[in-house]
């Protein structure tokens, strides 16, 4: 990866709809060269895919939450079916499986108060796997600018 890459992906970190001849004018190369280049970073798995960032609020979900998650010990082997099961779940955006204390947190969206206990309460608490769970709200979320 060269610095034209690294262009090529901070100008689609800040706007993944750009066609692809601004792209290539905004990184100073040629059309078919940026298509390539493009083509060449989503086969390597560098590009994952091309997101909308869309507002929970604006879609009735105004609380967010982190909720870090502990397995029990002897449900280490229950990972990946906690995280199938946990990903369905209409309020979660994303799951982040961890290293240190915790084994998890879960990135949530939620109609409300009440929307966040019970999911807290019926989605976590309940399962028998989960030793702990720690709610932290959030405030306000502002993504980086910068991808390298």
């Amino acid at each position: 990866m060269d610095d034209i890459d690294r262009r090529i992906l901070a100008t689609l970190s800040d706007d993944a709809r750009i066609p692809n001849n601004a792209l290539a004018e905004t990184v100073g190369i040629a059309p078919s060269t940026c298509l390539g280049r493009v083509r060449a970073l989503r086969e390597a798995g560098v590009i994952r895919g091309y997101h909308a960032d869309i507002d929970p609020a604006a879609l009735g979900r105004p609380i967010q939450a982190m909720i870090a998650v502990r397995l029990q010990a002897n449900a280490r082997g229950h990972m990946r079916e906690f995280v199938s099961r946990v990903a369905t779940l209409p309020e979660v955006l994303n799951v982040f499986f961890l290293g240190g204390a915790n084994d998890f947190y879960v990135h949530i969206a939620a109609t409300g108060t009440e929307n966040l206990r019970d999911f807290v309460v019926v989605n976590l608490s309940s399962d028998p796997d989960v030793a702990l769970t720690e709610t932290n709200l959030i405030f306000e979320h502002v993504r980086s600018s910068h991808v390298v």
